[in-house]
């Protein structure tokens, strides 16, 4: 399989590569420090179009395909933009606005895309509860029918944007009993009664994305803003699994090109035993290491966008092995651009730290390694 991008596509990258480098990356460290959700650096997203960047130019958006979309995410990462921010963009722009798109009817496209396209509403997707994360047939969210209406009841957690969003996907069952057939999408705004949300987590690493629970309490929620069918729920946040494994893991490709090339630059700087450390074969194998992992990650990851892009419609496996790949070696980079750097390495002042912080979350959220792990080995043996 061959792939590759064009100029346009690349003078695209070094666009918001250079956008990114000098006006977001300055804004991120505080906000990481802070542990707190910048909305300088989402207006600088909206600026830039990046909040609609995949939705059709009729609703706000720039129609870009998906290799542009991760081409995009990785500049901003390679530029030193945050992995909570662009985690905050993410969860906005492909799990919230896409699962409407691709799934909702005119009527709630044309009510909701044109303003999460532009960034005026904030979207995020609840799927994850206290009970069910990997197991998601264990959703304990009801969702029961009474007149015109649904009342929803029950709690979502690790929700990226919720303390802040206007806009939520969540995902409710209409029958315990039906496990994965009984589950259904709604879209939920934040004004509806019986909808609120909990304090913000103070978490490990992308400090920066404002998560917390979605707690919904009788919430009434019109006919109106089911997405698609009662009970194809499931089908509906699939179908952002291509999204997820390819756009959304764009920015550890490019959080490897930053890490590599502050090591680099940390190597051939720091002088030990009268000679700079980059002259030792023990860090220049380290450092050609991280471009290995880096090639690869990014392979598996275009590689998936690629597919959907030619309409290949069902690309589980190579998502899966993207997902499972990027966060796994994601933490080895992370830990011998530290080891390169030394005591330094585990300092905040230097960008490294960071890097190991948020890459962990790569092995968790959107699916675990486990979890990856037996879904390919699943379809290896179906």
């Amino acid at each position: 399989m061959e792939f590759g991008f064009t100029d346009e596509q690349m003078m695209f990258r070094d666009t918001i590569y250079r956008y990114a480098k000098n006006e977001i990356a300055p804004l991120c460290e505080e906000a990481d420090l802070k542990g707190e959700f910048s909305f300088d650096v989402w207006e600088k997203f909206k600026a830039m179009g990046l909040l609609g960047l995949s939705l059709p130019e009729e609703y706000n958006g720039q129609g870009a395909d998906l290799v542009t979309c991760a081409l995009a995410n990785e500049a901003l990462a390679h530029a030193g933009v945050d992995q909570g921010h662009l985690l905050a963009l993410g969860a906005h722009s492909y799990l919230a606005s896409r699962t409407i798109f691709d799934n909702g009817n005119e009527e709630q496209v044309k009510k909701y895309i044109p303003r999460m396209a532009t960034g005026e509403w904030i979207g995020c997707m609840g799927l994850s509860e206290p009970n069910a994360g990997s197991d998601v047939a264990a959703m304990q969210m009801t969702a029961v029918k009474k007149g015109n209406r649904w009342i929803l009841n029950g709690t979502k957690t690790f929700i990226t944007n919720a303390p802040v969003a206007d806009v939520a996907v969540i995902f409710a069952t209409v029958d315990r009993k039906l496990k994965h057939k009984g589950v259904t999408a709604f879209v939920v705004e934040r004004v509806f009664e019986g909808f609120s949300t909990s304090t913000p987590f103070h978490k490990m690493g992308v400090r920066a994305s404002a998560t917390s629970e979605i707690i919904l309490e009788d919430c009434e929620v019109p006919e109106e803003n089911i997405i698609g069918e009662v009970g194809k729920g499931f089908l509906a946040a699939m179908g952002t699994v291509e999204w997820d494994r390819s756009v959304l893991l764009a920015p550890a490709i490019g959080g490897m090109m930053f890490v590599l090339e502050e090591a680099a630059r940390y190597a051939n700087n720091r002088v030990q035993f009268g000679r700079p450390i980059a002259s030792f074969q023990a860090i220049q194998h380290k450092l050609a290491d991280i471009k290995i992992f880096m090639e690869a990650v990014k392979l598996a990851i275009y590689r998936v966008a690629s597919l959907k892009d030619s309409g290949h419609s069902s690309n589980t496996m190579q998502a899966s092995i993207a997902k499972l790949f990027a966060g796994d070696w994601g933490m080895k980079v992370a830990s011998e651009a530290i080891q390169i750097f030394g005591g330094y390495g585990y300092m905040h002042e230097y960008p490294v730290e960071r890097a190991l912080r948020d890459g962990k979350l790569g092995q968790i959220g959107g699916g675990t390694s486990e979890i990856q792990r037996s879904i390919i080995s699943g379809l290896m043996f179906s």
